[in-house]
């Protein structure tokens, strides 16, 4: 993700901090910037699209996330003034576009994300329609013709790359109007299994020290998951230096891969014994 100046962000809105997105350290945590995020693509207007929806003229369509990410990159707190989120578009695609979004705390840059999204029908993806790209255009950023992020490797989805598994089951709380986990949900899905593994790893029954819970996430959603079911985490450690840890993530239900997900924490206290045993 690319760092800009906040002055060409188009859209710019206020976050309130809620208790909900607030870490074990009393300072939002990844998540919780991440429900921020939502939020402020949630308030960006497309008035042309919405009218030719609202006119049905537009047919039978869902709006699917491809991918997102976040990260933090300072703490903030509850008291903290000034919190902004602002989001343009970073590029326009066929049937998909990217929201790329920057956070500031008083001033300070102290996060930042993006997202892309999938326009699809009953058969398939769908062209975006020439109102939905004149709105987006409107709201582009520089260089906003860069291609796509690279998908993940085909290794990625296969069970036996993974050296550390956590089983979880889907929750009814987690289901969206889509009737599938949201993904938002399956965010937190990630971030359970980097906690039971640095529980294991430390080989401690109680809480995790909260300075080790990832500070970013890059999430790619490759399928499905719905309402009941009983799915897996598995867990790699990619790399690990003095003072950080990457993890490379998989979701499946049995053999099937659902997505994946890289993420970045803090080491702390973690071994390199303990580190290595999952590379």
């Amino acid at each position: 993700m690319d760092t800009l100046s906040d002055s060409v962000f188009p859209v710019q809105c206020d976050i309130r901090v809620r208790q909900a997105d607030l870490g074990r350290d009393d300072a939002v945590s990844t998540i919780g910037m991440a429900r921020w995020l939502e939020d402020a693509r949630i308030r960006v207007k497309l008035p042309r699209f919405e009218r030719l929806v609202g006119a049905g003229e537009f047919g039978s369509h869902q709006i699917i996330f491809v991918s997102q990410g976040v990260e933090r990159l300072s703490s903030v707190h509850r008291d903290d003034a000034d919190i902004q989120v602002h989001t343009g578009i970073r590029r326009i695609g066929r049937s998909s576009f990217t929201y790329e979004q920057a956070v500031f705390a008083g001033g300070e840059r102290v996060g930042r994300g993006e997202a892309t999204v999938l326009h699809l029908g009953p058969s398939g993806p769908l062209e975006l329609p020439d109102e939905l790209i004149a709105d987006l255009t409107e709201l582009a950023l520089p260089d906003s013709s860069e291609t796509a992020a690279p998908r993940p490797g085909a290794e990625r989805r296969q069970r036996d790359y993974y050296a550390f598994f956590v089983r979880l089951p889907a929750r009814i709380a987690d289901v969206d109007a889509n009737r599938h986990v949201n993904y938002l949900a399956l965010a937190t899905w990630y971030d359970e299994a980097i906690a039971v593994f640095t529980a294991a790893a430390l080989g401690e029954a109680g809480l995790v020290p909260a300075d080790l819970s990832p500070s970013s996430y890059r999430i790619d959603y490759l399928g499905e998951v719905t309402y009941p079911g009983d799915y897996e985490i598995g867990v790699r450690v990619r790399a690990f230096g003095e003072n950080s840890v990457d993890y490379e993530l998989g979701l499946f239900r049995g053999h099937t891969c659902l997505g994946v997900a890289d993420a970045r924490g803090s080491r702390g206290v973690l071994s390199a014994k303990s580190l290595g045993g999952l590379r």
